[in-house]
């Protein structure tokens, strides 16, 4: 059986385009929560900063991420993300326990 992969992607934009990043996220959300597999999906913003986010994901395999990964609407929004993002999104994956 598989467990769940939980992941953190930090977000920054560009100064003042943290907008553009809600806006794409609000247009993914719903199709991302419908997708097989996906557990959650939200993102937050970074208290008195409004150009940096945190997205929290899980999935309940790395199958399902990696399809996840495939669909057409995160290949578009992988594409379009650098117009408005500082950097490219750094994603950390979360274990389930901390190591001895």
């Amino acid at each position: 059986m598989s467990q769940p992969v939980k992941l953190l992607v930090l977000i920054t934009t560009l100064p003042g385009r943290g907008r553009e990043q809600r806006e794409a996220y609000e247009r993914l959300a719903p199709l991302v929560r419908a997708e097989e597999g996906c557990l959650r999906y939200d993102l937050h913003g970074v208290a008195d900063d409004p150009d940096r986010f945190v997205l929290i994901e899980e999935w309940t395999s790395k199958a399902a991420l990696a399809a996840h990964d495939a669909t057409p609407h995160m290949i578009e929004a992988d594409a379009t993300s650098p117009a408005f993002r500082a950097t490219p999104a750094q994603v950390l994956e979360l274990t389930t326990s901390l190591p001895a």
